[in-house]
């Protein structure tokens, strides 16, 4: 290990932030560089501290997806990722359009929480299962089918192989040892799959091609 993960814990629940920094410190590998409670100190937390992963949930003063917004427009490098109880599908895609790495809901273990930490430090995005069949609601109409086949044949065969397994859940380094490819290579590929299907991250390309793949086994 180079390094321990920085993060930042922004929640308005102290007994709540208490327990994921002292959860994480005893798994280890990651050091609490911040804590706040509200949309103000994530946002002096992102300008100040820059940690590697900015947690945050969604309901607290000021607003977690309004801090999401103000800190992404200043500091775009930012990784970002909500811990919420949230479900909704407007808080999900919100959050996922505004650019987050990661939605995340609180009834994680914490041993499940360190290793999605780990994968979005390492560049990879995460959204809690339970919820990405709600978001392929947004795609059921013929309108949207249409639209993302016209898509997804805009891919080159490699880059539907590589979407395919990202959608299998697999991270950029697990598709690289599995196609004997260089990381870096995947994730050039997976760059021009997100410009193609213009989706922000591997999250909504992954739901994309699932959805897709799941009609025409229905049809079938």
């Amino acid at each position: 290990m180079i390094g321990a993960i920085r993060i930042a814990i922004v929640d308005d629940h102290p007994l709540f932030r208490e327990g994921v920094t002292r959860s994480l410190s005893e798994i280890g590998g990651f050091e609490i560089v911040g804590e706040g409670a509200t949309a103000q100190d994530a946002e002096r937390i992102a300008s100040t501290v820059q940690p590697d992963i900015l947690l945050l949930d969604i309901s607290m003063p000021g607003g977690g997806l309004s801090a999401v917004v103000s800190i992404l427009a200043d500091h775009p490098a930012q990784k970002i990722v909500m811990l919420t109880v949230s479900e909704t599908n407007a808080d999900v895609t919100t959050a996922l359009n505004a650019g987050v790495q990661g939605y995340i809901l609180k009834g994680v273990g914490s041993r499940a929480l360190a290793d999605i930490l780990r994968n979005v430090a390492a560049g990879e995005g995460y959204l809690t299962p339970t919820l990405s069949a709600r978001l392929l609601s947004d795609l059921q109409s013929p309108q949207s089918a249409n639209g993302v086949a016209d898509r997804l044949r805009q891919l080159t065969e490699r880059q539907t192989e590589i979407l395919r397994l990202v959608a299998e859940g697999l991270s950029n380094k697990e598709v690289a040892l599995r196609l004997e490819l260089q990381e870096k290579t995947v994730k050039h590929h997976m760059t021009g799959v997100l410009s193609k299907l213009n989706v922000r991250n591997r999250t909504e390309a992954a739901l994309m091609v699932r959805e897709f793949r799941d009609r025409d086994r229905n049809r079938s």
